[in-house]
């Protein structure tokens, strides 16, 4: 799929939830001024490479420091923010390590794996077996993640939690069909549009995509459509959606055929 459609997993909000839970469970603290210093230069970084040396600095100079969960799962989406892949699997591993449930380490890996993998890489299988280790999961520890705190909202905190299973299920369909598996891929991205609390119009267009490539050309029309008709789309997302539905109605004029078909 055209890689403008790739987009950073809008786990913000999950993060700081998730935060406040392992926050409202541990209750860390600084164990000296000079680690509360160090902690207040990386609260006061705004420059990713400045905040990713703060991280850094706390954790190499306060290796019992409380605050590692936060300060890897910062490192890890500052990281993914810059587009950092490696660093994004230096970070995630390192989080998962620490803290093996975390959802947002776990789904955060499915999908940059997935995204990263192409179709001719050596090692395709490898990496798309890992991410939907990842991505499988990610789906177990957010369906059972705790609520953080009593005064969060139920629907919030399920919402929260339904996006992270989106995720997951958009990892797994990434990869079934950079497998060929059209079948697999439509029912993973079909179950992701399900279950994700607010509609993601790039997720209709990775369903059209998925019904494009296995010549199902009227499916692959409508959800084009529901992409280009979602409330406040993205304009980057319209047009590609605009641009698929156009080359899916080229193809079905000239009688196209999908992939293998005689």
């Amino acid at each position: 799929m055209n890689k403008r459609l790739t987009r950073l997993l809008p786990l913000c909000g999950f993060l700081i939830l998730a935060a406040s839970a392992l926050w409202a469970q541990n209750q860390p603290k600084p164990k000296s001024q000079k680690e509360l210093d160090a902690l207040r230069a990386w609260q006061a970084a705004t420059d990713p490479d400045d905040r990713i040396k703060a991280i850094e600095n706390v954790l190499t100079n306060f290796a019992d420091t409380e605050f590692k969960i936060f300060l890897l799962q910062d490192a890890m989406l500052t990281e993914q923010r810059k587009g950092d892949f490696a660093q994004v699997v230096f970070y995630g591993e390192r989080l998962i390590e620490a803290d093996p449930k975390n959802a947002v380490a776990l789904v955060t890996l499915a999908g940059e794996t997935a995204r990263h993998t192409r179709e001719f890489d050596l090692d395709k299988e490898e990496k798309l077996t890992k991410a939907d280790k990842y991505a499988n999961a990610a789906l177990d520890a957010a369906k059972v993640m705790p609520k953080p705190r009593p005064d969060i909202p139920d629907a919030q905190w399920e919402g929260a939690k339904k996006d992270v299973q989106a995720q997951a299920y958009e990892a797994l369909g990434q990869s079934a069909t950079l497998r060929k598996k059209y079948d697999d891929a439509i029912a993973d991205f079909k179950q992701a549009l399900a279950v994700q609390s607010t509609p993601d119009p790039a997720t209709w267009v990775r369903l059209g995509q998925a019904y494009e490539d296995s010549g199902k050309f009227d499916d692959a029309t409508d959800a084009f459509d529901k992409a280009i008709n979602t409330p406040n789309v993205n304009a980057q997302v319209k047009a590609v959606a605009q641009a698929k539905k156009d080359e899916t109605a080229k193809r079905k004029a000239a009688g196209s055929k999908p992939p293998g078909a005689p």
